[in-house]
């Protein structure tokens, strides 16, 4: 088939899908990537054709300065994903080719995407990173990790999505009439592809979030799609030449989540690293964590991206911001987690860490970042990082969930499904209206 998969955000929300593509690509597959042009390289190099789609996730939305770090507050975060969805929409329609014969489409991209199949008449499956349907067996992602009961969980999960709803409200108004599809409220047409059992793979273990029994047929979870990574690829040899000069440090960094204050985060790494005895590796991000400042050969910073894959394996710990790439990078290297988590769905996979043995208690960055004192910030980080790397049970947790993790297969899983898919009706509920 001739496949197209449609994903926009961070380099956490693109990255698990070149992994997929790769391997659908090697099933036979003709698959493009449609995603922000700052990810183009990493598309290309999965060996996948890239398209362009509009809108910058990190981009500061209205009234906000051009500086503007992530986030954290609800209410700053949905006016910033409206901007980003508003302009996202316009640019979908461009991205699918003529002869695409099936859309893949992503939590962020499928309100979108659903309208796109029915104009095209061409089936769509879901392919997520996070679990979205609404269940007894816990709380939205992105309601803070709290649980709330059964019911309460399975009501806040139906209100969750009616909130996604109203927030593409707008774009999908957009998107209909340059369709010359017939007016229908994101709502109404989220009931429809429900009603048909629409397909939806989650590119998660089971291990970590099992499938909730009160989920309807057609949500499935393959497990995890590794981002991908050239055979030969390496680390930069300053790193290389740092973690073969003593003992194994800790990894530290918060990917695309960016700070107001990144003199005060580094200064707080650095501290707290120090005042725990152990080596560290900054990993700079959009944090723009340095140890410029208080320079040591104990500490080194590391200013551009590098692989997950290739560097925790060789980490005592991992302090990170659980997004779900992350936190299942840790998982597979079999190290403990430090969890700062900022925002969004990163306090529930903080939770699940957790929950699997495999991470201290979180430690949310708003607290670090402002609500502590930084002498505060740094005890309390500094004893994260002792538990992290002397309790045993930790790490014997962390080793037990990688080698439940290589095991698995999640392209080879998804890849079946779709298979499967390609071959039954209702993977192509577009054409039930």
């Amino acid at each position: 088939m001739n496949i197209l998969i449609a994903a926009a955000g961070s380099y956490g929300d693109i990255a698990p899908y070149t992994g997929l593509g790769a391997r659908l690509r090697a099933a036979g597959h003709q698959v493009a990537l449609a995603t922000h042009d700052g990810h183009a390289p990493l598309v290309r190099a999965a060996g996948l054709d890239f398209r362009s789609l509009p809108a910058d996730p990190r981009a500061a939305g209205p009234g906000e300065p051009a500086t503007a770090g992530t986030p954290t507050g609800r209410r700053a975060l949905m006016r910033r994903a409206a901007a980003f969805v508003e302009q996202l929409g316009t640019g979908m329609a461009d991205a699918v080719a003529p002869d695409t014969e099936l859309l893949l489409l992503t939590t962020t991209t499928a309100p979108l995407g659903w309208h796109l199949a029915e104009a095209l008449d061409i089936p769509s499956v879901g392919a997520y990173l996070v679990p979205t349907a609404p269940t007894r067996a816990f709380s939205p992602v992105v309601s803070g990790g709290r649980q709330l009961g059964g019911w309460g969980n399975r009501a806040a999960g139906r209100f969750s999505v009616r909130v996604v709803d109203r927030l593409y409200t707008g774009a999908a108004r957009a998107l209909r009439t340059r369709l010359g599809l017939p007016p229908a409220t994101p709502a109404t047409v989220r009931r429809r592809v429900e009603a048909a059992d629409w397909p939806v793979l989650h590119g998660f273990s089971e291990l970590v979030v099992p499938r909730p029994a009160d989920w309807r047929p057609g949500l499935d979870v393959t497990g995890y799609w590794w981002p991908h990574h050239a055979p030969d690829a390496q680390l930069p040899s300053a790193l290389e030449d740092f973690l073969d000069a003593g003992p194994p440090p800790v990894s530290l960094g918060f990917g695309s989540m960016a700070a107001d204050d990144a003199e005060r985060l580094s200064a707080l790494a650095v501290r707290a690293l120090r005042r725990a005895g152990l080596r560290g590796v900054l990993l700079s991000g959009s944090a723009a964590l340095t140890a410029a400042d208080s320079p040591g050969d104990d500490i080194l910073t590391v200013p551009t991206a590098v692989p997950h894959a290739l560097l925790f394996p060789r980490v005592a710990a991992a302090v990170h911001h659980c997004g779900a790439g992350t936190s299942a990078a840790a998982l597979r290297a079999g190290v403990p987690s430090v969890p700062v988590p900022f925002t969004a769905d990163q306090p529930f996979w903080a939770a699940r860490l957790a929950a699997l043995g495999a991470a201290t208690a979180a430690l949310p960055f708003p607290a670090l970042a402002t609500k502590l004192s930084l002498d505060d910030a740094v005890a309390r980080l500094a004893a994260a990082l002792t538990e992290a790397t002397t309790t045993p049970a930790l790490r014997t947790r962390a080793r037990d969930a990688a080698r439940h993790l290589a095991a698995e297969d999640g392209p080879t899983a998804a890849l079946a499904a779709l298979d499967r898919l390609a071959h039954r009706p209702s993977s192509h509920p577009h054409r039930t209206r």
